[in-house]
């Protein structure tokens, strides 16, 4: 996993965890903590991701990966949501 993808999973994750913080008022504990869950969250959803999708995840020949870069992205705002 690169900068980018950790970048990527970790700016997901916290757009996950305010989104999923909205969305769950019982759960709610303010905007930034729920970015900082959220961004801890997103670098384990886009790790389970890169293990589960292998090589497809982590970019072409070191390149940069739109499709890749999508699915950090959306693995992240999923375990931002989750955690």
């Amino acid at each position: 996993m690169d900068i980018t993808a950790l970048i990527a999973a970790v700016v997901g994750g916290a757009a996950g965890g305010v989104g999923g913080g909205k969305m769950l008022k019982d759960a709610d504990m303010g905007p930034a903590l729920n970015a900082i869950v959220g961004g801890i969250g997103g670098l384990g959803g886009g790790g389970v991701l890169g293990a589960v999708l292998g090589g497809a995840a982590s970019g072409a020949a070191g390149g940069m990966d739109i499709g890749a870069l999508a699915g950090q992205l959306v693995g992240g705002g999923v375990g931002g949501i989750i955690l």
